[in-house]
């Protein structure tokens, strides 16, 4: 578990990007429903662009800062799911790995920054179960090629009941008909570039 405090206003960002995400992986999210100006960016890295050594397993493992602005009116709360569909090899990937479960983040927090040493959470803020079978931050560690990470935030209508330490896809179950908007970020990662 890592320690996270509210970040609060961001001098520069380097990406924001938001989309329309009617996707089978967007629970009740429809098209009319998705906020165009929810976005969700890092200082650490630009959108679609390589995640640096210091937040993966040949490096710190450290999950990167996020910062997100324009949460839509009535966000009760948001979740956030880290996952790579390029697992194990982006040429043949065979499933979607999981490496980090946030949710009932509190909506008037503006982001998330990085923290070495363990901690709590924001207020309210529960975690998940990553791939690894731990709760936390599970950094990119692909076995080849280089792999995309995307980092999804959802704005929800509701505060989620305790779920535990839910996987992703018991998150995306409690979810269904709460969501308002997503936003979405992705970097990629090769191991040793």
């Amino acid at each position: 578990m890592f320690r996270w405090r509210i970040v609060g206003g961001i001098a520069v960002v380097l990406a924001m990007t938001s989309m329309s995400l009617a996707h089978a992986d967007s629970p009740g999210l429809s098209a009319e429903e998705n906020s165009m100006t929810f976005t969700l960016s890092s200082g650490a890295f630009g959108h679609n662009e390589s995640i640096p050594r210091r937040f993966t397993c040949e490096g710190d493992d450290l999950p990167p800062d996020l910062a997100w602005s324009n949460v839509p009116s009535g966000t009760k709360s948001l979740a956030l799911i880290v996952d790579d569909p390029d697992a194990p090899d982006p040429a043949a990937p065979k499933l979607t790995w999981v490496h980090w479960v946030l949710y009932n983040i509190p909506p008037n927090a503006s982001g998330l920054a990085i923290a070495a040493t363990a901690g709590e959470l924001l207020g309210g803020t529960q975690e998940g179960l990553n791939n690894w079978k731990r709760a936390g931050y599970g950094g990119p560690c692909p076995p080849i090629g280089r792999h995309r990470y995307f980092h999804k935030l959802y704005a929800l209508d509701a505060i989620l009941p305790d779920l535990g330490k839910p996987t992703k896809a018991q998150l995306e179950k409690a979810m269904t008909g709460h969501v308002l908007a997503k936003a979405e970020l992705i970097g990629t990662y090769q191991k040793g570039k």
